[in-house]
């Protein structure tokens, strides 16, 4: 299935720019006017509301560069496919940085760039449902929501890291704000833990370590991001 992606945002650079090199490898040093499609990463995409029975799904992170030998047209170029990517409701942008760690992972100077974001998805069929020989008891369960931010050192927003409650398999990431949220989760269950994944490193947050009052939002501060 992630080939057909490859394939269809292949298909999609075509259409803007015509007859055109366009590179699913690691950001390089390319010989003429390219396009850099590289698939950065595999995120979670939480399951739609509604259906019978659920999709599997999931969302790809590519990186979206241009090279030509003249920078003024590397530029254009970029341009054209962002607000193409705007105008296609199946795209999600996110013009946050790549960090500089990344750039000297690929060898490469730090060039301009975009992420994009596509949902993944494979339905299921319907299961039949067994007869149901007994009155129908609900017990109805309440329900409330979890945020919080993340920061580094000097109080600095930590965007785009990964942020789990284990016992409840939920995941969420952070904004440029360093801003998390859970929508949904059980009042009567007390989290007891977070797990945080940034810069490659997984992090335990106890809760008794950030210490917030019932309902506030989760500080969760990072002196360093070497422990």
């Amino acid at each position: 299935m992630i080939d057909e992606m490859d394939r269809r945002l292949k298909a999609w650079v075509t259409a803007i720019l015509g007859d055109i090199p366009v590179s699913l490898a690691p950001p390089g040093r390319a010989q003429g006017k390219s396009v850099g499609l590289y698939l950065m990463e595999l995120c979670d995409k939480p399951p739609l509301r509604g259906a019978a029975r659920s999709p599997l799904q999931f969302a790809l992170r590519y990186l979206v560069t241009t090279w030509a030998e003249d920078p003024e047209e590397a530029h254009r170029t970029l341009g054209q496919l962002l607000f193409a990517a705007m105008d296609n409701a199946d795209f999600e942008i996110e013009k946050t940085p790549v960090s500089m760690e990344v750039w000297l992972a690929f060898g490469v100077p730090p060039r301009p760039s975009f992420q994009l974001l596509l949902p993944m998805r494979k339905e299921r069929p319907e299961r039949k449902a067994p007869l149901v020989r007994q009155p129908l008891v609900v017990n109805a369960s309440p329900v409330s929501s979890l945020r919080g931010v993340l920061l580094g050192p000097g109080d600095t927003p930590l965007a785009d890291a990964s942020v789990k409650i284990p016992a409840l398999r939920l995941s969420s990431r952070t904004d440029s704000k360093g801003r998390f949220y859970f929508h949904t989760v059980p009042a009567e269950l007390s989290v007891q833990s977070l797990e945080v994944n940034v810069k490659g490193r997984a992090r335990s947050v106890p809760a008794d370590q950030v210490r917030v009052a019932a309902g506030e939002p989760w500080v969760i501060h990072f002196k360093s991001l070497e422990e």
